[in-house]
This record gives C-alpha cells, structure tokens and sequence, in this order.
C-alpha cells in the first residue's frame, strides 16, 4: 500500500511540474548577482537563447558537461549562467570549483543551500538532483526542463524546429530520473501567472 501511494506521490510531482510549465508563458524576470557582484537579470539576454544550469560542486556529471557548456556560451545566439548549490557555507568553493573546472559561462552564481528561503531556483524552476538546467527562448520564456546532463544535439534540433516554426513550444523532459523528484521542491516554486491563453501552448516531450 506504501508503495502504491508513492508512486502516486511522485505521479502527482511530475504532473504539477508539467502542468506549471503548460501555464507559464512568460517566465520571473529574475534577478541574480554573480560571484563578480555583477547584477544579471532575465531581461538582458533579450534576443538569445539562454542556458541557466544549475551545479553542485561534489556532483562528477556536472563537470562532465561542462565542455559542451562553454560551446553553447560562445556562441553568438547563446549564453550560459552556472548557479552553484549546495556547496556549504563558504561562497569561495563556487570561485575555486568554477576556475578548476573551468567553466567559461557568461556567469556564474553562488546560489548558497536549496533549503534558503531566497535561492535562486525559487525565481527559475524546481532542482531535485545534478545537474539541472532551463532552457530560456530569446523572448525570455522557459521552453525546455533538462533535469541530468544535456545533450547539445537535442537542444539544436529544438531550437532549429522553434525558429522554423517561429512558434513557442513548452517542453517538459524527463529521462529515468525524474522519479526521483519530490512533489515538496515542486511546490516551493512560485510561477507568475499569465493570461489563460497561455494554456493553448502546445507541450511537447522529448525523450533521451
């Protein structure tokens, strides 16, 4: 009976996760300082695809991803921020873990603890493991969840279709370890409400 009500539990997450993201046309203008004590906000990368990843210094996939990360950054239609969490209470892991790795970002953040009442996940999207990243539309909307590493090939064929299209689609994606996600961090992020049209957004799912 236990495990049939976690199942239940975990259904429940992923639907509200994707129901979210149906709803959400415009995502939080958010606002972030780096590690830099420069201030970066949703509204600059106006016109470009936007990466947000979030990383924890302990975390080997994360590291492992990190070359196609820089790529993605250099690219002219592109940016990349790298928020780290999770790393304890001193901010200069997030300097030392992001010079050894060398991630090549056009920021990087110390988010501080998941558990902070103002980290930074809470004005982008829900974080349940390592690594997990938000795909940002040059119109400032979320359009893609990558919860695990990103395949770069995945991101340039929806993006390819987006601009073919010239259309918004919202894409949820879930590889084997979305299971793993708990209904708790999914309600403790807030989403701006938007007009009700916002439902007739096509969602679409990509599989790995």
């Amino acid at each position: 009976m236990r495990q049939v009500l976690n199942v239940l539990l975990i259904g429940l997450a992923i639907s509200l996760s994707a129901s979210a993201y149906a709803e959400s046309s415009k995502a939080i203008n958010f606002q972030l300082t780096d590690i830099n004590g420069k201030i970066v906000r949703l509204s600059d990368f106006k016109g470009k695809w936007l990466l947000v990843n979030f990383w924890a210094p302990w975390c080997p996939l994360c590291w492992a991803e990190v070359p196609t990360l820089n790529e993605l950054n250099k690219r002219k239609d592109f940016a990349v921020i790298g928020i780290g969490l999770d790393y304890g209470p001193d901010e200069s892991v997030v300097r030392d873990s992001a010079s050894k790795h060398n991630l090549e970002f056009n920021a990087v953040v110390a988010g501080g603890s998941r558990r902070n009442v103002d980290s930074p996940f809470r004005q982008v999207g829900p974080v349940d493991f390592y690594p997990t990243s938000y795909l940002y539309d040059p119109n400032g909307e979320i359009v893609m969840f990558i919860p695990g590493q990103l395949r770069v090939n995945k991101i340039q064929s929806f993006i390819d279709e987006h601009k073919h299209k010239g259309a918004v689609s919202n894409v949820v994606e879930h590889d084997s370890q979305t299971a793993n996600s708990s209904a708790d961090a999914v309600k403790e992020v807030t989403f701006r409400k938007t007009d009700p049209s916002a439902k007739d957004l096509q969602k679409k799912k990509i599989q790995y």
